[in-house]
């Protein structure tokens, strides 16, 4: 069915599209962990190897990403569902009883995840509403596991 386009319309038009759900994180200078629930993810090139996500300017973590060299991505299982509403919803404390360790740079990786991408900040752009960060992956770690997938604005799983 075609709509007129306005912010509703589009946000409709984009919740048709599954996802998969992850985490972006960041240590900020005092060495404290930082992250975010994002559904922005996808692989850019090979050859270098280039990921991006996208960050909406009201994030209040986004100035620790602006300011870093650094940082990780960490693909969600579909038992981590509880870590995606909690690094979405809650306003501080996001790593309080979560298992991580430092990757390389030492952005924090979340401990089971199906994926882990230790990357280097490659180039940043604006794009609208958000900052589109492209990120050069330095090192990966991948598990079997099933997805946590987001689509039509409720979790799903395979």
């Amino acid at each position: 069915m075609s709509q007129p386009l306005n912010a509703d319309a589009f946000r409709e038009a984009c919740a048709q599209f599954a996802t998969g759900v992850a985490i972006a994180t960041i240590t900020a200078p005092d060495g404290s962990p930082h992250g975010l629930t994002i559904s922005s993810f996808t692989s850019v090139s090979l050859h270098p190897p280039l990921i991006l996500v996208c960050i909406d300017y009201g994030c209040t973590i986004l100035p620790y990403f602006q300011n870093n060299s650094h940082f990780a991505v960490n693909i969600l299982n579909d038992a981590q569902r509880d870590l995606s509403v909690r690094f979405a919803m809650q306003p501080e404390g996001r790593f309080e009883g979560v298992e991580w360790r430092s990757g390389l740079s030492g952005a924090p990786l979340i401990e089971d995840a199906l994926a882990q991408f230790e990357c280097a900040v490659h180039n940043m752009l604006e794009a609208g509403d958000h900052i589109v960060l492209i990120g050069r992956v330095l090192k990966v770690l991948s598990n079997r596991g099933r997805p946590l997938l987001y689509f039509d604005r409720a979790y799903r799983t395979l």
